[in-house]
């Protein structure tokens, strides 16, 4: 497509979605739940046929070289599909809310003032190979009443485009508009420039991806955007940390899934405490390269590492580790080094928790818990659109609440100003 046809295209999916929002903001919400119900049947029903779909994308993309955590968050397995279905049917379940209350008042002039939550509008997902985006994006759009223009990634596109056929099966069964959530055709790259300067019909534009993607879009969008740049996350195990914990929680943190944004990628470990060489055997038992420094680095097997391996996001079987002195020593490295992403600190001092939990900013803090427990599903959200890192309107796991904005209802009787 040459750059006027691409332009045509784009606008004419944003009319559409702009028309399809404008019924969603008061769609009843039995017909969002009927139609993310039946989008979840329908993606359990077409399982196999979305497998077959992936297994096309798994092809292409190792016939392209991609391999590892990047070929880890393409593949779809039974597992990973039936967890589609469970995440469609959560955020089914969950309270609408549109036209949520959240807060009321009384003025002496006599006015009564709600603050109401209201849809953003539309919202433009642009992702790479991960393709349960297509469908979180779409379930949490739909269910914050908001229409979404879907652009996935080339990785992942057989699978993302049988996925949105059963989110367009739900609409339909429900009555809802098709162009609710609206898949864009093309991978042609100008259709994702066309995006960040559709300010007469995108409200808010959602990256999902690695650094280049995400920093693109902050750089290039007039939309403005929900930021989720990089996943530089820490845990920190204080002096007064339970070694058993410790283990559990920092292999867990790191080896669970390497690919994903909530994997750790920097172990911290207090000067004072005396299991640190038992974090580092147990992360090489979980088949993790460690980069560590002083006399870790003297362990067999270990990497000596230097500066440029902390502050980095991995998402493969590697960590960095750096001994510290004390909960002061990691707060100091983590507002150096982090991302504002996730840090968890280990420990059964719970003045050390309490400093750590009150002098770091990230978007999510986490005391004996792994940061793997960074996701909107775990949160209790059923799925997530990101992990927003920057601190304006949205921070942290963004699902179905975070995509509303409010508005203020304000009822007087005949009540006038003097």
């Amino acid at each position: 497509m040459d750059g006027a046809q691409v332009t045509e295209l784009m606008q004419a999916i944003g009319a559409k979605a702009q028309a399809a929002a404008a019924d969603l903001a008061f769609a009843p919400s039995g017909a969002k739940r009927d139609a993310l119900l039946a989008a979840a049947d329908a993606v359990h029903r077409d399982r196999a046929g979305i497998i077959d779909a992936n297994r096309r994308d798994q092809d292409d993309a190792v016939a392209r070289g991609i391999t590892g955590a990047a070929l880890d968050r393409l593949i779809l397995t039974e597992d990973r599909v039936e967890g589609i279905v469970d995440a469609l049917r959560a955020v089914a379940g969950q309270d609408d809310p549109v036209g949520q209350v959240i807060s009321e008042w009384d003025r002496p002039n006599g006015l009564h003032i709600r603050r109401v939550r209201t849809p953003l509008g539309v919202i433009g997902v642009i992702y790479e190979s991960r393709p349960n985006v297509t469908a979180d994006a779409g379930a949490l759009c739909l269910k914050s009443g908001n229409a979404v223009i879907l652009r996935g990634g080339s990785e992942s596109a057989h699978s993302s485009a049988a996925i949105h056929a059963c989110l367009q099966e739900g609409l339909r069964a429900a009555g809802l508009p098709e162009d609710a959530i609206q898949l864009v055709p093309t991978q042609d790259r100008a259709a994702v420039a066309e995006m960040l300067r559709m300010t007469g019909f995108i409200d808010v534009i959602v990256p999902r991806g690695g650094k280049g993607l995400v920093g693109l879009v902050q750089r290039e969008a007039r939309v403005p955007v929900f930021a989720h740049l990089e996943g530089i996350n820490h845990v920190y195990v204080d002096g007064a940390a339970d070694p058993a914990k410790a283990q559990a929680v920092v292999v867990n943190a790191k080896a669970r899934r390497v690919g994903v944004c909530g994997a750790a990628e920097c172990l911290l470990i207090d000067e004072g405490y005396a299991g640190a060489a038992d974090l580092v055997r147990a992360l090489q038992a979980a088949g993790i390269e460690v980069r560590a420094e002083g006399d870790l680095a003297a362990l067999p097997d270990v990497v000596t590492a230097t500066e440029a391996d902390f502050g980095q996001e991995y998402l493969a079987p590697i960590i960095a580790v750096r001994r510290v002195p004390g909960v002061d020593g990691a707060i100091a490295h983590i507002r150096r080094f982090g991302s504002g992403h996730t840090e968890a600190i280990i420990t059964e001092d719970q003045a050390a928790a309490d400093r750590f939990f009150q002098r770091l900013d990230s978007a999510i803090l986490l005391l004996n818990a792994s940061t793997q427990f960074a996701d909107g599903g775990e949160f209790g959200m059923g799925a997530e659109i990101g992990i927003a890192t920057g601190k304006m309107h949205a921070r942290g796991p963004v699902g179905a609440e975070q995509l509303t904005s409010f508005k203020y209802l304000v009822t007087g009787d005949g009540t006038i100003r003097p």
